[in-house]
């Protein structure tokens, strides 16, 4: 429909005003138009719709594998491991995932990364393993395949990474062995079913000590383990935690070095659980969130040490 002007010139109620300038008109009121955009092409669910890994990076897996002393890992332990990574970087493109993009790296700082535990979880029998925080899957789905793990849950309470989880559970088959959960900590930690019974809890760049401790080892059964990966000096994130780690229920942790060319600034922190956890802990997010600024205002050392976190 046709509108007249005050000067008594006709015009569309939608015209273009100059050549791909993006505006249009509606009663004589400029407005902006936004350009169509392509639609995004469907996130791929299967291997077979990925791009395979570079030969650089299918070589640092093989070699990092080896030098950790894996060599027994079967081929479709080795292909699921690619896989997983294959489906990760294909999803960082609409989904935040990780930062590292080149696949090397990724295999590097991801992959083998999460591998290092395996000797440690190994040694002491662990055939379930609950992944705190899991985002991409590390280290949770490269430890259920290359223990094997009998079962293994990856936790993580953003949907979207829970949403590329069970994808890429089912997309390495193993949805008999590894579930995924879309929740919180401290909602596991009051059910029956998971508070007390996993053998080891795992968890990369979650929290400092001190939290991490706190949300896990009510998860973790007496004689399992929390393994927390770390970075650099830890004498004061340990020492803020250590107050922390006996309330729950822990043990004195063990610090392990890996030897992994690219990983040597890396730590395992091992923290074992020798008493029940109380039944008060963990505690609601404010409460500690208070606990945390009191500390870090009573204690410049120890609160830098609660305030960092691990890369």
């Amino acid at each position: 429909m046709n509108r007249t002007s005050r000067a008594g010139t006709r015009r569309p109620e939608c015209e273009p005003n100059g050549a791909g300038s993006g505006l249009r008109e509606v009663d004589g009121r400029s407005a902006e138009t936004r350009p169509v955009e392509e639609p995004r092409a469907p996130l791929p669910t299967r291997l077979g719709d990925t791009a395979p890994l570079p030969a650089r990076a299918r070589e640092e897996l093989r070699a990092g594998v080896a030098e950790l002393g894996l060599g027994d890992l079967p081929e479709i332990s080795l292909a699921r491991l690619e896989g997983h990574l294959r489906l990760l970087l294909a999803w960082n493109r609409a989904v935040n995932l990780t930062a590292i993009r080149d696949p090397a790296e990724a295999v590097r700082l991801h992959v083998l990364d999460s591998l290092t535990a395996v000797p440690v979880l190994r040694s002491r029998g662990v055939d379930g393993i609950l992944d705190l925080g899991s985002g991409g899957g590390y280290p949770g789905l490269p430890l259920a395949v290359a223990l094997p793990a009998r079962r293994a849950l990856l936790v993580d309470s953003i949907g979207k990474k829970a949403a590329f989880l069970r994808t890429a559970v089912a997309a390495l088959d193993l949805a008999g062995a590894v579930d995924v959960a879309s929740t919180r900590a401290e909602t596991l930690a009051v059910d029956r079913v998971h508070r007390g019974r996993w053998p080891a809890v795992v968890a990369r760049a979650v929290a400092d000590l001190a939290e991490l401790a706190e949300l896990a080892l009510p998860l973790v059964c007496v004689g399992g383990v929390l393994v927390a990966w770390k970075r650099g000096p830890l004498d004061a994130e340990l020492a803020a935690a250590a107050d922390a780690i006996a309330a729950l229920g822990g043990g004195e942790p063990a610090v392990e070095s890996i030897a992994v060319p690219g990983l040597v600034s890396h730590r395992l922190v091992i923290v074992p659980k020798l008493r029940a956890t109380p039944s008060r802990f963990p505690r609601d997010p404010a409460t500690r969130a208070r606990d945390r600024r009191r500390a870090i205002a009573e204690s410049p050392t120890i609160g830098r040490a609660a305030a960092a976190r691990p890369s």
